[in-house]
């Protein structure tokens, strides 16, 4: 499969969005590849590799971040990865609001670089702002 056009990436993004919205990680494993690289910077476990890997990373989110809304500040585009930066509204509890006894909300920048081969992600950096988390943080 040749490099994917803009419209190609911005299609498997909004699948692989749309399927984390549903908190589905069959569906969000879809969209990778099977040697993924998924790393969320920040992380103690350090990036994962694979779909086991990623799905180790999603099986934790999923429970703990419920997603408000996505507002996209920026899309960059190269020949085979996109850079998506974005505002995002959350409910968070435990480790992912940095806090082990509250629930609440925040807003906060996420930056994503995704990196694909073969029409699926085969890399996925995520960058998040955890100050802006603690700066932004209402218990609900």
């Amino acid at each position: 499969m040749g490099a994917l056009t803009k419209e190609d990436m911005d299609q498997v993004i909004a699948d692989h969005l749309g399927f984390e919205a549903k908190d589905d990680v069959e569906g969000v494993l879809s969209t990778l590849c099977d040697d993924v690289v998924h790393d969320l910077v920040g992380m103690p476990w350090g990036p994962q590799q694979g779909l086991e890997g990623a799905r180790k990373n999603y099986e934790f989110f999923f429970p703990n971040m419920t997603v408000e809304t996505i507002q996209e500040v920026k899309r960059l585009y190269g020949e085979d990865f996109l850079v998506f930066d974005c505002e995002v509204t959350a409910l968070l509890k435990g480790a992912v609001a940095q806090r082990t006894e509250d629930e609440g909300r925040a807003t906060f920048r996420v930056l994503h670089v995704f990196e694909f081969r073969d029409g699926k992600i085969s890399r996925e950096n995520v960058w998040t702002d955890f100050v802006a988390i603690a700066q932004t943080f209402t218990p609900v």
